[in-house]
């Protein structure tokens, strides 16, 4: 077995295969003046399980195509397995058709990863219509959730925590998590305009004097729902709000604008970032285990 890290994937990799006691090495690339891609293997990879660790943030097109060319080059120099591990998976959300002439493109997406490789590994998947990974992809595929690490650093760092959802969508993650604390939780009605307006509201009223607000979300893009939930949970009197998500993306200067607010920012490291403080890589390491 041998761990590859693909460019986004370095943050991760080298954890991982240390874990498993594996080898591990870093997958090369670059972009000619054309800004076509070239990868390079640096090891030896022939009748290897050749896992490539590469988490779809930032340039995601050159993301996919770079695994493509990397998955099909490993298959060329006749790697026993191909192993796609990626934290944070694009194109999910958009499992149907909305709008004449769109692209589904999480079908689309599924049916790559499918050919090249012969199993993949994602933490917490943003699936709407779709209750598993199984009816999207075709070969071997393993959700895996960072839900319990969320809940151990709300257990070791926020005293008297509520859980909230932001939105109907987050509630099952926001729920779960209270669970294992065996903490209360809520979840906020969320009506949205455009990326950038959404109004919400609390869908049962709570009294949060002297409790910590924790908006607990799997994605957290431009921030604006998480802005707006914590106006409305500060004005119920939190005494602080977190924001606890699984992705960070942070969009358009969402970081700074949340910070702004007063919002405490944590995110899980499926995406590196400063607000990336609980590392996933053990459990990643657990299941390819």
């Amino acid at each position: 077995m041998i761990v590859v890290s693909c460019s986004h994937g370095r943050h991760l990799g080298k954890k991982i295969a240390k874990r498993l006691g594996s080898r591990h090495s870093t997958l090369f690339v670059e972009k000619f003046p054309d800004d076509e891609l070239r990868i390079k293997f640096y090891d030896n990879i022939g009748k290897e399980e050749v896992i490539l660790v590469q988490s779809f943030y930032g340039s995601i097109s050159d993301c996919i195509i770079e695994v493509i060319f990397a998955a099909g080059t490993a298959r060329e120099f006749g790697a026993r397995k191909v192993i796609l591990v990626a934290p944070y998976f694009p194109y999910l959300r958009q499992d149907k058709r909305f709008h004449k002439g769109e692209a589904v493109s999480q079908g689309i997406i599924a049916g790559l990863i499918d050919k090249y490789f012969d199993s993949v590994f994602i933490i917490n998947p943003h699936l709407h219509r779709k209750n598993s990974l199984k009816e999207i992809f075709k070969i071997k595929s393993v959700k895996l959730s960072a839900n319990s690490l969320i809940a151990d650093f709300v257990r070791k760092n926020v005293k008297n925590p509520v859980a909230i959802g932001p939105d109907s969508e987050s509630y099952k993650w926001a729920r779960n998590v209270a669970e294992i604390l065996g903490i209360e939780s809520r979840i906020m009605r969320k009506k949205r305009y455009s990326s950038y307006n959404v109004e919400v509201r609390l869908n049962k009223k709570i009294d949060l004097r002297n409790k910590n607000a924790v908006i607990v979300d799997d994605i957290v893009s431009t921030g604006h729902t998480i802005l707006e939930a914590a106006k409305i949970l500060k004005r119920l009197g939190a005494k602080s709000v977190y924001c606890i998500c699984v992705h960070g993306i942070f969009a358009d200067g969402a970081m700074n604008k949340l910070r702004k607010a007063g919002i405490k920012i944590v995110s899980t490291s499926t995406i590196p970032s400063k607000a990336a403080k609980i590392d996933v890589s053990g459990v990643i390491a657990d299941s390819l285990k």
